[in-house]
């Protein structure tokens, strides 16, 4: 269990999450995200409670919830996604406003489908043992190995191969790309020699099919690099002006496809280049 020391004055913009699972807490974690990006004003502090697979731990997390909203005098939110119907009534007793997604959604699939659902706990952890699963894991390795340009070998085998300026975003989004997706992505940078020969790295030439760009503003470009480099040449506004524009000249002469990542979240980097590259992937 994670959580940061409880405040002591409430606010009503303010209030605490509590993501609650017999799980990793993961699907809660998200299914909390993406409605609470819905209020822009609300502050939230969250509190990660997961493997909640027993009674004991079940009111030992009832007792945390109930006391912090007895300290702050508001109610934490709790998103749930506990599968056992005894240990998921527990949170019933919460001082919370609670929602429990299976608890939610389960009944109103089993009336549609006509069937029971399982109840298992755990249930995705059996995906360990699926090609899929070990498909993803081969990705991963692959992606860790070709990052950066660190190697150009076996670059046939790659889904999808970034290019762009150092701090572009490469490396963050090929990692997604083989955790969430299972692509064997890899990525090459583009650098001041390639922009004086005005040619792409000579790895990449037989793999134009497969390339991908990601650029960025030369403001953010010298800001992510200031916090790496401070006060270097190569983080200087002019230096990233620079090297932007000769990137983004270089990928519309060789007509690759990009985007600016300057905006855009890893996860709608991702989905944009699976749409661009593999639209098939989006279908399981």
């Amino acid at each position: 269990m994670t959580e940061s020391a409880i405040p002591t004055s409430a606010n009503p913009k303010q209030r605490t999450v509590f993501y609650v699972s017999d799980g990793t807490g993961i699907t809660a974690e998200g299914f909390g995200h993406s409605l609470l990006a819905q209020f822009e004003k609300l502050l939230i502090r969250e509190v990660r409670l997961p493997f909640i697979d027993s009674m004991a731990k079940a009111q030992e997390a009832l007792e945390k919830i109930n006391r912090c909203s007895e300290v702050e005098s508001t109610r934490p939110l709790v998103f749930s996604t506990l599968v056992n119907p005894e240990i998921a009534a527990v949170m019933r007793d919460a001082n919370a406003f609670v929602i429990n997604l299976f608890a939610s959604f389960v009944a109103p699939l089993e009336q549609e489908l006509n069937m029971k659902s399982t109840h298992t706990i755990g249930r995705l952890h059996n995906v360990a043992d699926s090609q899929q699963y070990k498909n993803r894991i081969e990705a991963i390795n692959f992606s860790l190995a070709h990052d950066d340009g660190q190697s150009s070998a076996n670059l046939k085998d790659a889904d999808v191969i970034l290019v762009g300026v150092s701090r572009s975003g490469k490396t963050p989004t090929s990692l997604y790309l083989a955790m969430q997706h299972g692509l064997k992505a890899a990525n090459y940078p583009l650098i001041p020699e390639d922009f004086e020969r005005k040619k792409l790295p000579p790895a990449l030439l037989a793999y134009r099919s497969k390339l991908f760009g990601l650029s960025i503003t030369p403001e953010r470009l010298s800001q992510v690099r200031n916090e790496r480099r401070p006060g270097s040449q190569y983080a200087s506004l002019n230096n990233c002006r620079h090297e932007v524009a000769e990137a983004e000249h270089m990928m519309r002469r060789e007509g690759i496809r990009w985007l600016s990542s300057t905006t855009k979240s890893i996860e709608e980097i991702a989905t944009t280049i699976l749409q661009e590259i593999h639209p098939e992937r989006l279908v399981y």
